[in-house]
């Protein structure tokens, strides 16, 4: 009786008309834009473009990998059953989430030069989680939500795309958009970042399901505010065209070459001051397929 399988150690050969296997393409990311990325931009092109087409390094800071954290801990809070969601259990959650978060980014190992600093490092994290349970009450909550990814396909434009950290859904159906924010809250005129932030989500969810959320929500853990939004047609529709705009700018940047570096008091902060010029540095050779790849469009020669 002929056997099924070849010897091991047997040459196997196709039958002459079997099928030769195709390599599929691997898929193209479409050129997208989160509210992050657009604020980059109007801040300043340069600093869009070496994040976005040349994707330069950046050294991790302890204050954004504490934010990393804290939200880990706050979307594992709501795995515990209502009534279990206490202080303690986020303090307890802590360096669990820390030490997941060490295997996925070893480096962030070297934020630190002794123990003793990654313990007050730890407990600063605990004091933002504190203060959380100042501002709602998890046990009331069940959210629909956590850390969705959400995407939408901006007619002649970019996709837009985002994480939203919670989704509550009402019993009347009204919908409620949490985003968490480990820093401080904006000073009075100085919002605008922050609700466009807000709306730029608010317009994703309503593009893609229909309904105008209710209520956007920035949760500050760094000073304890709350800043809320009830977002109108009007508004979301004065969103989608600031983002046109915005994404307009990038385009005529990408076709041009020219990423404008804008000085200011923020520059102290970025990572690629050897590389602007603004600080007498030289930005790397441009790379128009990498342009491309982000952009959907090509430098003109």
């Amino acid at each position: 009786m002929a056997s099924d399988s070849a010897p091991v150690g047997a040459a196997v050969v196709a039958p002459v008309d079997a099928p030769v296997p195709v390599a599929l393409p691997t898929p193209v990311k479409r050129p997208g834009l989160s509210p992050s990325r657009a604020n980059d931009f109007t801040q300043c092109p340069l600093l869009f473009r070496f994040r976005v087409v040349d994707k330069l390094p950046e050294p991790p800071s302890s204050a954004a990998v504490r934010g990393t954290l804290v939200h880990s801990v706050l979307e594992r809070l709501y795995d515990a059953p209502l009534g279990e969601r206490t202080v303690a259990r986020a303090h307890d959650l802590l360096p669990g989430e820390w030490d997941t978060l060490l295997q996925a980014r070893p480096e962030y190992a070297e934020l630190f030069t002794s123990e003793q600093e990654r313990q007050t490092w730890l407990g600063t994290a605990g004091t933002l989680l504190s203060t959380y349970f100042t501002l709602e009450d998890p046990n009331r909550l069940e959210p629909a939500s956590r850390e969705l990814f959400v995407e939408s396909q901006l007619d002649g434009g970019p996709l837009l795309r985002g994480i939203i950290d919670r989704i509550d859904v009402a019993p009347d159906g009204a919908v409620r958009v949490v985003d968490y924010k480990s820093g401080k809250s904006p000073r009075p005129g100085y919002e605008s970042s922050a609700v466009f932030q807000m709306r730029f989500y608010g317009l994703v969810l309503w593009r893609e399901r229909g309904e105008i959320p209710k209520m956007l929500q920035l949760v500050y853990l760094g000073d304890g505010q709350v800043l809320r939004n009830e977002p109108t047609e009007r508004e979301l529709l004065a969103t989608e065209q600031r983002i046109r705009s915005i994404w307009s700018g990038i385009e005529t940047a990408a076709r041009s070459g020219t990423w404008a570096p804008r000085r200011t008091p923020l520059c102290g902060w970025c990572a690629h001051q050897s590389v602007c010029p603004e600080f007498g540095g030289t930005p790397p050779e441009l790379d128009p397929d990498a342009v491309e790849r982000a952009i959907g469009v090509r430098p003109v020669a």
